[in-house]
Formats: C-alpha cells, sequence, structure tokens
C-alpha cells in the first residue's frame, strides 16, 4: 500500500491547533519518517477541508527537481518574495527539508515578521534547527516530534483492526518506516531496505555534515550505544569499554560522537529523575532508537532482547502522546518511565513477562514505594489481569493501540 494514502492524523490535528498561532512550526524527525509527505498532507489539509486557494499555499520541497538548484538564502528569496508581493490574504509557507538551504532562518526570520503568513517547516538535524531557531526566534517557534509509525499505524495500514501476535513481531523487528509499506511482503527485503537507510542517515546527516575522518570509530560506537536500549549509559563508560578493547578514545570525543547521532533524530536519550530528591541526576541516562527496525539491521537482530525493544516502543509511544519523559529512581530502585503532560505524572514499568511470583514483586516494588497518588501502571504482555493495591497491569499491544 502506498505511504501516501495513510494520513496521520494525529499529526495533522496537532498543526491544526497551532495554525494561526504567531509561531513557526517545525517538524523534526529523522530522514525517511514521512516528514515530506505528511506536509504535502498539510498543505492539502489546508485545500480540501480549510478552502485555502492554492494561490495562497507555498510549498517548497528542497529535494524536488522544481527547487533541487536552491542552495541558498538568497534563491530562497528570490522564490517567496515574488509570491508574497502578488498574493493577498492569509499566507501559508511550507519549507521541507529546510537545513538544506544554506542560510534559510534570514528569509524565514523576515517572513515571520511579516504577520500575514503561516510558516512550516521540517527538517532532520534537530540540534542544528533548534540552535538556528533558538537564537533568532527565541519564543517564537515550537518544535513537533515526528516518529516511525506507531503500531496502531502499522496494523491499519496492514489491514488488521485488532492486535495481532504476528503483526506485533513484525512491527518490533521492522520498526515503523513507512518506506517498508512501499515493498512486497519479504523480510529479507525489509533487512536490505533498513540497512541502506542507516547508511543514508549515517552518511548524510552524521559524517558529510559534521566531516567525520574516523568513520570506522563512529560505527563502533553507534553499536556500542544502541545495544545499550534500557541500560543506564554514559560516555565515560562508553570510553572506558573501548580502552578495555585496546581501542584509546577520549569521553569528550565519545561525547561528541553521541551528540552528532542525536542531532540526527536517530536516539534519544533521557536524564533520571530523584522522586524523592526532585531533581534530575547527571550523569548516567538511558538510550533510546528512533526505530527498532534500524537498531536491530545495525545490530543483526531479530527480537532476541524482546525486553529492551519493548521498553523502547513504550518510550516512543509516551513521546507520540505528548509526554515528557524521565527515568525514575527512589532510592535504590528504579522506575522505567516518569512520564508528565501538563499537571498530570504518570508512572511506567515495562516487562516482557510476569512469569514468576518474584518477577511480580519486583517490578511493581518500585511503583508501589511512590507515596503520591499519580497513576501507577506495569505494562507486559502477559493477558490476564495481575492489577493490585492500587497499581493497574495492562497488556502492553492493548496500551499501545489505547493510545
Amino acid at each position: 500500500m502506498e505511504e501516501t494514502f495513510h494520513v496521520r492524523e494525529s499529526y495533522l490535528r496537532t498543526l491544526e491547533r497551532w495554525q494561526g498561532a504567531p509561531l513557526i512550526k517545525v517538524l523534526t524527525g529523522m530522514r525517511r519518517v514521512g516528514k515530506s509527505v505528511l506536509l504535502s498532507q498539510w498543505k492539502e489539509r489546508l485545500r480540501q477541508r480549510h478552502k485555502v486557494p492554492t494561490s495562497q499555499i507555498l510549498f517548497i520541497e528542497r529535494d524536488s527537481l522544481e527547487y533541487a538548484g536552491m542552495d541558498s538564502w538568497q534563491d530562497l528569496r528570490d522564490t517567496v518574495v515574488p509570491w508574497l508581493e502578488r498574493t493577498s490574504g492569509a499566507k501559508h509557507l511550507l519549507i521541507d527539508e529546510v537545513q538544506l538551504i544554506d542560510g534559510w532562518e534570514k528569509v524565514v526570520n523576515a517572513v515571520h515578521k511579516r504577520g500575514d503568513v503561516d510558516i512550516v517547516l521540517t527538517g532532520s538535524n534537530a540540534r542544528l534547527l533548534a540552535t538556528d531557531l533558538s537564537t533568532l526566534l527565541s519564543g517564537r517557534w515550537v518544535g513537533i516530534s515526528i516518529l516511525p509509525f506507531s503500531y496502531a499505524e502499522h496494523l491499519g495500514i496492514r489491514g488488521k483492526t485488532a492486535h495481532s501476535p504476528e503483526e506485533f513481531q513484525r512491527w518490533l523487528r521492522f520498526g515503523g518506516l513507512p518506506v517498508l509499506h512501499h515493498m512486497a511482503d519479504d523480510p529479507q527485503l525489509y533487512a536490505q531496505a533498513l540497512e541502506a537507510i542507516h547508511s543514508t542517515v549515517l552518511l548524510r546527516d552524521v559524517i558529510a555534515r559534521h566531516e567525520i575522518r574516523n568513520v570506522a570509530l563512529l560505527e563502533k560506537i553507534e553499536k556500542f550505544y544502541c545495544d545499550q536500549i534500557g541500560n543506564l549509559v554514559s560516555a565515560k563508560r562508553i570510553s572506558d569499554f573501548f580502552k578495555s578493547q585496546h581501542v584509546k578514545i577520549g569521553v569528550d570525543t565519545v561525547q561528541t560522537y553521541l551528540r552528532h547521532l542525536e542531532g540526527a533524530c536517530a536516539y534519544h536519550h533521557i536524564q533520571r529523575y530523584d522522586l524523592r530528591g526532585k531533581r534530575h541526576l547527571e550523569f548516567q541516562d538511558k538510550i533510546y532508537a528512533t526505530d527498532t527496525g534500524l537498531r536491530n539491521a545495525l545490530l543483526r537482530r531479530g527480537t532476541e532482547d524482546i525486553g529492551a525493544l519493548l521498553e523502547n516502543v513504550v518510550f516512543l509511544e509516551l513521546v507520540r502522546r505528548g509526554y515528557e519523559v524521565s527515568v525514575g529512581k527512589i532510592g535504590d530502585l528504579e522506575v522505567d518511565f516518569v512520564a508528565r503532560r501538563e499537571e498530570r505524572t504518570e508512572y511506567y514499568q515495562v516487562s516482557y513477562l510476569l512469569s514468576d511470583p518474584s518477577t511480580v514483586e519486583r517490578e511493581f516494588r518500585s511503583l508501589a514505594a511512590i507515596a503520591d497518588n499519580f497513576p501507577k501502571t506495569v505494562l507486559s504482555m502477559d493477558e490476564i489481569d495481575l492489577s493490585r493495591d492500587g497499581i493497574r497491569h495492562v497488556h502492553l499491544p492493548s496500551w499501545l493501540l489505547a493510545g
């Protein structure tokens, strides 16, 4: 099924909520998550539902043949200014992969100051965009993180209306990148495609952009990094590991490489939060991949480490739902996720199976130690309800589909 047939309604609703606000909307996300298609869908939403005339929408696709030569802010200006001069009424400027245009922020800043243009941008380098926009437009832009297909989206595209163990395993193993739904249903093709996409992301958004010379070292760091999903990790720990393998690399170099990988939107690191001291803890954080399929392809794995994969997809789903996520620490115990949104806080533990009383005790103990009355949930693949002492137990795929 063509990916363009799948309307990413949740993101379109988010754009509708922000429509007309005096803020630049910035859709960020790793390459190949569907930002360009989403921006095209937004254009059609403006035309069809909001009745905006086509003449009042300027859609610049930097990767298209029409705009392939748009390399500088002067090129962007020479396209935008004539359109502004000949167009009356409220206008909509949509620019895809804006970071490919050198000095783009000068034009975007000037257009934004006019006050009659609603601006939506996409970009594949979160750190670059955030730095440029924060410098020029402090407080006048909002970021919207675009992620691969959720489990619910995956099922919908596959023509399923309810949880399917087979489809869940497929989604965990191969992830949610839209390109897979253009292809024949062949696991070998999926794996080859994911390896090719990983090379593109790494080459275009990390190696070339940052002029990295020691590519082999970067690849080794990334493999170690993404193998640590669900574990506490630090630049020093990575440096020490490589020293034990007789590879000398300083902590500063590791930190630089990790920033580049995260800047390409390929990974997320989240801080630990002391639930008693009410403060974020420095040093060791947790790492999660933007797409489990890319991570598995890099490590040449299936779903053997399913516990880590389940934790990863729960993290991504919380981000999709608009939560700010931390890892909780309460004394010597750990809470997998502390999720905050506005005035609401929720706590989550993630386990593959609650297979015996000791596992049940371990997973519930951390949540039971939290003194407040915010919702506390244990997620696992068990289909029987093991809720107790005010702590919910929920079947993890059902939770993913209930969002």
